[in-house]
């Protein structure tokens, strides 16, 4: 239930900068509002093993949505060319640790960071390692995950900097976050209809209020990367195109011959890999 006294007063305004393009809002929930929003208004029993569909409705999770963990974490795991066992894998904003025992499952030393304590501790339950932020500098990751985390974060640059100080010297890290064509953000911003439907012409959903904080073009995430000390890293086409698994339909074959390419070469996609520089 969202408690409205908290934004007695409240203004929404967004902001666009000029020399990354990243387009964010001027005035963000503090900790306190954080802890309130996620925690209370999003009620964590009502997201356990559920996702969003393309419709904005919650769904529960399959095979195909974790089909998709899948082929990711062995693409990561063939790219580093280590035996499984001797690769540690982190989760960075968890949620219910999906992609943490997913690492798991496949033999990796698995950890993971979550501010909710029910999802810290359903994936203690699940053998997950739990870590604390102030730690991340204390470990050597082989590769960090970040999923639809960093669009949330107050503070990008000072986190991305911080996460990778867990890194190895070799170490991957990657970050997922909602993409847009210019041409689309353009248009709804200036149409402003705030009762589109989510992935609709006119969304306005990287930019929703209190969760959608930043809202990343790709240049961003790279002038952040680069800020940060780190440069990005391509996935070779090959092991994307070998550990794909689901060709389900005409549909699913068109998107997994595309979409190594969209990545690789036209290099389109907030989907990007960064190693230290």
């Amino acid at each position: 239930m969202v408690e409205f006294d908290y934004l007695e007063g409240a203004s929404y305004v967004l902001c666009d900068c000029d020399a990354c393009g990243l387009i964010f809002q001027r005035d963000i929930p503090n900790d306190h509002l954080m802890e309130r929003l996620y925690n209370h208004w999003i009620d964590p029993k009502k997201t356990f093993k559920k996702h969003l569909d393309k419709d904005g409705n919650l769904v529960q999770d399959g095979l195909e949505y974790f089909s998709v963990y899948a082929q990711e974490i062995m693409q990561f795991i063939t790219y580093l060319g280590k035996n499984p066992s001797s690769l540690n894998f982190c989760d960075f904003g968890m949620g219910w640790g999906e992609w943490a025992l997913m690492a798991k499952a496949f033999g990796c030393n698995s950890y993971g960071l979550e501010l909710s304590n029910e999802k810290i501790e359903f994936a203690k339950l699940n053998g997950v390692n739990i870590i604390n932020w102030d730690e991340i500098s204390q470990y050597r990751f082989d590769f960090i995950n970040t999923e639809q985390s960093f669009e949330h974060i107050p503070e990008p640059l000072k986190t991305l900097r911080h996460l990778s100080s867990g890194l190895k010297p070799d170490g991957i890290l990657k970050i997922s976050v909602p993409y847009a064509a210019t041409s689309d953000i353009d248009r709804s911003l200036k149409i402003m209809d705030w009762k589109s439907p989510r992935n609709s012409k006119n969304s306005l959903m990287f930019v929703q209020p209190l969760e959608h904080i930043n809202f990343f073009r790709r240049r961003t995430l790279l002038k952040l990367a680069s800020q940060a000390g780190l440069e990005e890293v391509l996935i070779p086409t090959r092991i994307q195109y070998q550990y794909t698994t689901d060709f389900g339909g005409a549909k699913k074959i068109a998107k997994n011959i595309l979409r190594p390419l969209y990545r690789n070469i036209l290099k389109k996609g907030n989907y990007i890999f960064l190693r230290k520089a």
